[in-house]
């Protein structure tokens, strides 16, 4: 399903967060001419497939997605997660092909940006390749952040590591930090991880017994994010001593 938002940039709260980010007025509205439309999805829906044409960028309006990878045999492999405020499609760029399948983790909204348009636009507006460049940067840095989540950690630090960087991403949108929808099923999060779904749901229940979080269902809250943060940092301090 999609709907009209030639005028979604100026207003969208998460603006600061997406392609908008440092332009001026004018250049944003003239932006937004760009976005095709604002599309409607439900949970297990697909954004785009892995292999197909990579002809639009997704920008996240609402709700989370899943990004994975199949092999010749169907076997998926989670490569991460989706925010509000975060660009899906880059993964095209290189062979104009997507190099993975995005679905939703929930109902959820997508703008469509035609990749055509927005390098187009580039020409005509100041600061927008440099806006592109900081997403492309934001998207390696993510990719070193998971290199380092998933190399020689245990299974408490990686699902630790897991739930800080979610805190930090939900706080950078303006959301709490602290309380929020864990929206990923638990062998989505053990396939990310590398891990068992039943370790996954074994640590979460350490955590929550050691009082640094509480679940309810899918709702997480850190009680003592100091703590999270200690079990993270220490493993790196050890490792690197």
């Amino acid at each position: 399903m999609a709907f009209a938002s030639a005028s979604a940039c100026p207003h969208c709260r998460l603006a600061e967060l997406c392609l908008p980010y440092g332009l001026h007025h004018e250049a944003v509205a003239q932006l937004a001419t760009a976005v095709k439309s604002q599309r409607l999805l439900q949970a297990d829906e697909y954004v785009y497939r892995q292999g197909g044409d990579g002809l639009y960028w997704y920008a996240v309006k609402s709700g989370s997605f899943r990004s994975f990878m199949a092999d010749s045999d169907g076997f998926e492999q989670t490569v991460g997660f989706y925010l509000p405020g975060e660009i899906m499609g880059l993964d095209a760029l290189q062979h104009g092909r997507f190099s993975c399948s995005v679905v939703a983790l929930e109902t959820a909204a997508v703008c469509e940006v035609p990749v055509a348009r927005l390098q187009e636009l580039c020409t005509e507006i100041p600061g927008l390749q440099m806006q592109m460049m900081r997403i492309l940067g934001k998207e390696i840095a993510s990719d070193h952040e998971q290199i380092v989540l998933l190399g020689h950690r245990s299974a408490k630090e990686r699902v630790a590591t897991f739930l800080l960087m979610l805190s930090r991403r939900y706080g950078a949108l303006g959301f709490s930090g602290t309380a929020f929808n864990l929206s990923m099923r638990r062998q989505d999060i053990a396939n990310f991880l590398g891990l068992t779904i039943e370790t996954v749901s074994r640590q979460l229940a350490d955590l929550n017994r050691q009082g640094i979080i509480r679940i309810r269902q899918r709702n997480v809250e850190i009680s003592d994010l100091a703590l999270l943060t200690l079990i993270v940092e220490s493993c790196a301090l050890w490792r690197s001593a």
